[in-house]
């Protein structure tokens, strides 16, 4: 099972491999993944998923989770309590989130991902019993309130519902049920559920809960603050949290999976690939030393290059990848060539990506609400140039210019390690 909060509850990721003075000298890498799925260009490139993790930022995503690519029915039921009775009516609820949430992965997939709301039931669902009895507070395990809860769900459902039909559950809980987001979120998703609930022959192993409204303070709660549901439903396709106890300082707002509050964000490339919304073709993968050039299609556009990784064991390394204010990228307020560490063996929660700051120790670019700031101007503009390393393998990203298209020019130098196959 795992259960996946939206706000920070581990510790600090470890710092990212930073720039050396000079290219380390040649020792002995560790032998990169090969996993046949992807073909031997990408191989190299696919990190092994590491073991013993709640949830893992490696390829391939594993079972139990939903497909991410195709048409994907979603089930959204929303519920109240005897003592919590409804604010407002279900439809309202509803249409804070939709479809809002099917227009965002419409655009974050290129269409790939054929997200389909459903909410046979238009009036609040009453749970039997009191919304104190769930014992429901932030982080609660799914034993034994959630069980409980889930089980009541799919009884009160069942005259009107076939769960059997839906590929994944969106539970939206009356607002006035529990603290303020501002106090305390309570949403949460158990993806991967092994200890779920049947329901017409189906286990409900993938179910999103959204509590309290997200309201950043900006005034703009109905234009954003349905991208918790894009967050939550993340976790049932497979992706970790990106933020740490500390909040967004690992990843920023450059992914939802990191800030879902306020002024939108798109996700990371990495998690396009991860999800399949990136065709082979859009995939460049660096595991032999040597010079690569290539031209970097903003994320927030159809087609093009969108992510050249350079792997420096089976279970991490560099990604880069250009981002603009274009698509789900509202948010960005310096484009450029975004450089990030990915490491499989860090767990959901702890920053398993690391965004590198090209401007380390700055103010940021934007006075946006729930906007890492520190972070909104990570990115390496033409003219700049990134360079570091990690386990003997050394690298530097250059950003050569911008073209006519909007796309980014970026050489990309991977140093002679002295052992990694690729």
């Amino acid at each position: 099972m795992a259960a996946v909060v939206t706000l920070a509850t581990a510790a600090a990721p470890a710092a990212v491999p930073g720039p050396p003075s000079a290219p380390a000298p040649p020792v002995r890498a560790p032998a990169l993944s090969a996993n046949p799925a992807y073909g031997a260009a990408l191989a190299p490139c696919a990190l092994a998923p590491a073991k013993g993790l709640q949830m893992t930022e490696g390829l391939p995503t594993g079972h139990g989770y939903v497909r991410s690519t195709g048409t994907v029915k979603a089930l959204t039921l929303m519920i109240d309590f005897p003592d919590v009775k409804g604010q407002g009516t279900a439809r309202k609820r509803y249409a804070e989130f939709f479809p809002q949430t099917s227009r965002w992965f419409k655009r974050s997939s290129y269409g790939r991902l054929k997200y389909r709301p459903a909410t046979p039931v238009n009036h609040w669902l009453r749970m039997p019993h009191t919304f104190r009895s769930y014992g429901i507070k932030r982080g609660s395990p799914f034993e034994p309130g959630y069980r409980k809860l889930v089980a009541d769900i799919a009884k009160a459902a069942d005259p009107h519902v076939d769960f059997s039909r839906y590929d994944l559950v969106n539970v939206l809980v009356t607002p006035n049920a529990g603290p303020s987001a501002a106090r305390a979120v309570l949403s949460v998703t158990y993806a991967d559920n092994q200890h779920a609930p049947i329901a017409d022959g189906v286990p409900l192993a993938n179910v999103s809960f959204v509590y309290s409204r997200q309201d950043d303070g900006s005034g703009t709660l109905a234009q954003t603050g349905y991208r918790v549901l894009p967050h939550e439903n993340g976790h049932v396709f497979g992706l970790p949290d990106l933020y740490t106890r500390r909040g967004g300082d690992s990843a920023g707002h450059w992914d939802v999976m990191s800030e879902d509050w306020g002024v939108g964000n798109d996700l990371l490339a990495w998690h396009k690939w991860k999800l399949g919304w990136l065709g082979t073709g859009q995939v460049e993968c660096i595991a032999r030393p040597g010079i690569t050039r290539r031209a970097l299609s903003p994320l927030g556009r159809r087609g093009g290059t969108k992510l050249i990784f350079v792997p420096v064991s089976k279970y991490a390394g560099y990604a880069v990848e250009a981002r603009t204010n274009k698509g789900n990228d509202e948010a960005v307020c310096k484009s450029g060539v975004l450089v990030s560490w990915v490491d499989t063996r860090i767990d959901s929660g702890q920053g398993p990506i690391t965004v590198v700051d090209s401007t380390p120790g700055s103010s940021g670019c934007t006075d946006e609400h729930n906007v890492h700031p520190g972070l909104s101007d990570a990115v390496f503009t033409p003219g700049k140039t990134f360079t570091g390393g990690a386990q003997g393998t050394g690298v530097r990203v250059r950003v050569t210019g911008r073209d006519a298209r909007g796309d980014y020019r970026v050489e990309i130098t991977r140093y002679a390690s002295g052992g990694g196959q690729g």
